[in-house]
């Protein structure tokens, strides 16, 4: 017999066989949810350089100094212009001195109108830091999923108690009836030839402020 016909023989005899019974729900192994042994500090660091090595910049702060941290992001990069979502805390732009288009339910912001700004201001959901991934959920400090989409610069304040270790404490923080944005980078992509593209699904710049 070929070795292309051993092979096969085995195939066949495989797809022969009945499928192995399915545990039960309730019995499938979950061991991987278990917390990693990461104090907090480390909880941090490890997102700090996750979001670092997806490109993104990242800023520290503490709660009283919020807002003069979103106003020297803003004006090191020279921006005039932002959107901020509807429930945005006034206290984090106190120290703005820059035009702010507030997106409203009722009245949002036309697509031709979020082209036109530099970029916009949001809150985070929560945030994984095994993987460095930021989840937006439409909450009134974040806004709808457009206004985070269409401008090309995105600053997303993340408070410490937002940071979870890895993705399944991750997910079981979000309310899945939620629209759900989950962000791990400014936006990328690249063709066949590995040429990389920034900004084409989103922001091309994503700045993060970690508050605590």
């Amino acid at each position: 017999m070929s070795a292309r016909q051993d092979i096969l023989g085995r195939i066949r005899e495989a797809h022969d066989l009945a499928p192995p019974e399915a545990p039960a729900y309730a019995d499938i192994d979950r061991s991987y949810r278990e917390r990693p042994n990461r104090s907090m500090d480390d909880e941090v660091e490890l997102l700090v350089d996750r979001l670092i090595d997806y490109k993104a910049l990242v800023r520290r702060c503490s709660a009283a100094e919020l807002s003069r941290t979103v106003a020297a992001a803003i004006a090191e990069r020279g921006l005039r212009r932002l959107v901020v979502p509807p429930g945005l805390p006034p206290e984090w732009i106190d120290d703005l001195e820059v035009e702010l288009l507030r997106d409203q339910p009722d009245a949002p912001l036309s697509v031709p109108d979020l082209d036109s700004v530099d970029g916009v201001i949001t809150g985070c959901a929560v945030a994984a830091a095994e993987t460095g991934t930021l989840v937006l959920d439409a909450s009134p400090d974040q806004g709808r999923r457009a206004i985070t989409l269409v401008p090309d610069y995105h600053l997303c304040v993340v408070a410490l108690g937002a940071i979870v270790p890895d993705v399944p404490e991750m997910i079981a923080r979000m309310t899945p009836t939620r629209p759900l944005t989950m962000i791990s980078g400014p936006s990328a992509t690249s063709d066949i030839e590995l040429n990389r593209v920034e900004g084409v699904h989103g922001p091309r710049t994503l700045e993060v402020i970690l508050v605590g």
